[in-house]
């Protein structure tokens, strides 16, 4: 390179930048510095974009879930009676084992092939074989778990005790939406059990609503702390207006006064249910019962307002003429 080039480099080396250059390259160090700064927090996933997208994933992912839970479960109401039977037999099965999986964690040993078999067994032999049937399963389930303690050392009382215990809360209970459906084969059956579930359906959304929204009263709050008073009486307020429509539409011999009633107590019954659980899940130390629905949670998180619920509305309903 000739000396009167590399003058002419030189020179171009010892201009001055121009005003907008240096205003860029400040404006990419500002923005290096700020993405260095959210460094730890997009790598624990709270930058706002990411909460946002998040919720939003999880909403879609709850939905959908949801959605798919209730149109097998409605569709199931209105195919029969043996398709009902079949779903409550199916998923109390799989809240059983949802119980027993907190009981081991609790340090119990139940017999799950016991309590499994009876869980699966009792909507069906309350469609099958009525009170009877779910009698005689009752004994047989406690007979053999009488055999079963005598004959393993391991076992101590506590086991047996969770072993007949599960199949009873999670499945005999569940067997009421079996007899409510059977009292009739038809629409009429399908309607009645559908408004019976659709009121704790809607009794929890709203209590869910209401407490969120203006909660300021604690309901239970060693238990479910961000249950409140408010809540409770938003999701009553739904549970009766879902029974005093069914009256009004024709479920005979279903009266307005006695709608009022049966949604009350079915609402009660159902905050106890959600109780109950979340005493459970509580004193072993886990948030969720499971993970079979994505965004839920557990079967058996979805179904434990539906277990004392509508137990109580079938003895409501018959012992008001209804069934």
């Amino acid at each position: 390179m000739s000396g009167e080039e590399r003058s002419d480099d030189e020179k171009k080396a010892r201009k001055p930048r121009s005003r907008g250059s240096v205003n860029i390259d400040r404006g990419i160090d500002r923005l290096e510095r700020w993405r260095s700064s959210k460094e730890e927090q997009r790598a624990e996933g709270n930058l706002r974009g990411q909460r946002a997208r998040g919720g939003f994933e999880k909403l879609i992912t709850r939905t959908t879930s949801g959605a798919i839970y209730a149109i097998v479960v409605i569709g199931c109401f209105f195919l029969g009676r043996i398709p009902t039977a079949l779903l409550v037999a199916a998923m109390a099965w799989l809240c059983c084992s949802e119980f027993f999986r907190m009981c081991r964690l609790a340090g119990r040993m139940p017999n799950e092939t016991f309590g499994l078999t009876a869980a699966a067994l009792f909507p069906l032999a309350a469609h099958f074989g009525g009170i009877d049937g779910v009698l005689l399963l009752i004994f047989v389930l406690v007979f053999a778990c009488g055999i079963w303690f005598v004959f393993t050392p391991r076992a101590n009382i506590s086991d047996v005790s969770s072993t007949v215990f599960g199949p009873i809360y999670t499945s005999l209970m569940f067997s009421s939406v079996v007899f409510i459906r059977d009292v009739n084969p038809g629409l009429p059956g399908g309607l009645l059990v559908f408004g019976a579930v659709a009121s704790i359906w809607a009794n929890d959304a709203l209590a869910y609503v209401v407490g969120t929204r203006i909660g300021r009263h604690k309901l239970a709050p060693k238990i479910s702390p961000k249950k409140s008073w408010e809540g409770l009486f938003g999701g009553l307020v739904a549970s009766v207006l879902v029974w005093v429509l069914m009256s009004l539409f024709g479920i005979d011999p279903l009266s307005v006064p006695m709608s009022v009633l049966v949604g009350v107590l079915v609402g009660i019954a159902g905050i106890f249910g959600d109780l109950f659980e979340s005493r459970i899940k509580r004193g072993v130390g886990v948030k969720d019962s499971g993970n079979f629905m994505p965004g839920h949670g557990g079967l058996l998180d979805r179904s434990d307002s539906l277990l004392f619920g509508c137990m109580v509305a079938y003895f409501a309903l018959l012992l008001g003429g209804v069934l």
